[in-house]
């Protein structure tokens, strides 16, 4: 598919502040509701439980602020990845390996997969913790059973994509319901809330917890992904068409980011207004659940279990699809996604076996991601900034420049946390 060229019936070089939809196209615009929020579910994943939960139990509504920002950054990332995908015809990892030297691609598909395992590791767990939790079955058992669910959302696809986008987008309903459910149950400091929202505050003691919920937030491998997902609405040569799919797109981006935003906001809210707000330090995912029991009562803990295993199943299967595209966009190949959904859920089973802590596995795999994000929000930057790749969708130079400017955030971030860990305090 060719770049954009320039169209005298359609404004020039469309961007990031025309999200509005014409009374006449609000019905139109549903059928191109999706990709965002598919991509959405891996902002509101098991590694945003186990951070939101770490990051209220313990610093109570300080941590607000961070989900804000890196919201906001998720926003500008996916709708510039949106834009990739509609431009060209081509998902980042496809586009990569066109105008990347072959050791950059390999490279960047290295640190793609690292990312995307550590990514599926996280929400895999999450689904088997909810199955646990709500079944009252061992560990082992409860990840096979989510090993065959996520096979069997994967099926539906076989009866259109849509169709799975409409299973996906229930399971992020739900997750909705449930933690507003939890939030009104917990009774929070509005005011206190509003405070933490707006005024940013850390130390030494939070960074940690505030960089891993970074990398819950911005999800490196979902940057690779919505390129891909919006390619099932796009038709070839029709300039007209495609770039008013970008302009839906940016609405749906909006809408789904958002929706992730107070979710995970909720998340925090609930564990401060509860755990922190009684002192009760959270040390593991299965403690917040029993902990919901006596103080919320019985009805929270189920919604905390329902919302969890909703959660882990829909990004297990997001996580799944999004390595599909790494792997056959950097290198070319064709591979089942069921494959991929088998080999994939081997280092989970390892874990599980183990016996090791799912909460630190969980916020380890999410600082993980946080360093793979530089690896691909600058690739992605250079491609969208070239005219010769995007024709008139080229993102101008104040875009590239609040890119570049999130870009820098999340590196100096992830030094910060190198800092802390060699010792260092500030």
């Amino acid at each position: 598919m060719e770049p954009f060229k320039k169209d005298t019936d359609v404004e020039d070089n469309i961007e990031l502040e025309q999200v509005m939809v014409a009374p006449k196209e609000r019905w139109e615009f549903l059928k191109y509701l999706g990709p965002a929020f598919v991509a959405s579910v891996a902002y509101m994943d098991p590694g945003n439980f186990a951070t939101n939960i770490a990051g209220g139990s313990e610093f109570n509504y300080k941590l607000l602020w961070v989900l804000l920002w890196s919201n906001l950054m998720a926003i500008l990332v996916q709708v510039l990845s949106a834009k990739l995908g509609i431009a060209t015809g081509k998902s980042l990892p496809q586009n990569c390996r066109q105008y990347f030297s072959r050791p950059m691609t390999y490279f960047l598909w290295l640190t793609a997969e690292i990312v995307a395992m550590a990514t599926d590791l996280a929400e895999f767990l999450g689904a088997a913790l909810g199955f646990y939790l709500l079944l009252h079955i061992p560990l082992l058992p409860a990840a096979l059973l989510t090993g065959v669910a996520v096979f069997l959302i994967l099926a539906v696809e076989r009866h259109g994509f849509r169709q799975l986008e409409y299973v996906i987008m229930g399971f992020v309903g739900i997750i909705g319901v449930a933690y507003a459910i939890e939030v009104l149950l917990a009774k929070p400091d509005w005011s206190a809330i509003a405070y933490h929202v707006a005024v940013p505050q850390i130390d030494s003691k939070s960074v940690y917890v505030a960089v891993g919920m970074l990398g819950a937030t911005v999800m490196p491998h979902v940057i690779y992904l919505h390129s891909a997902l919006v390619k099932h609405r796009l038709k070839a040569k029709d300039v007209k068409h495609n770039r008013k799919h970008f302009r839906f797109e940016r609405l749906d981006v909006f809408l789904a980011m958002n929706g992730a935003w107070l979710i995970n906001s909720a998340m925090i809210i609930m564990s401060a207004a509860v755990f922190f707000r009684n002192g009760i330090p959270v040390q593991s995912i299965e403690q917040a659940h029993e902990t919901l029991t006596p103080i919320l009562g019985e009805f929270s803990a189920v919604a905390f279990g329902v919302a969890l295993l909703c959660s882990g199943l829909s990004s297990s299967t997001v996580g799944t699809m999004a390595g599909q595209v790494i792997i056959e966009g950097f290198l070319d190949i064709k591979f089942s996604i069921f494959l991929r959904r088998l080999i994939t859920v081997i280092p989970a089973l390892i874990v599980i076996s183990l016996g090791l802590d799912p909460l630190k596995i969980l916020i380890l795999s999410q600082v993980t991601l946080s360093f793979g994000l530089p690896f691909a929000i600058v690739p992605l930057i250079f491609l969208t900034g070239k005219r010769k790749i995007m024709g008139d969708l080229a993102n101008r130079k104040t875009t590239t420049g609040l890119a570049i400017l999130v870009s820098a955030v999340i590196i100096a971030l992830n030094i910060l946390l190198l800092y802390q860990a060699f010792g260092g305090s500030f």
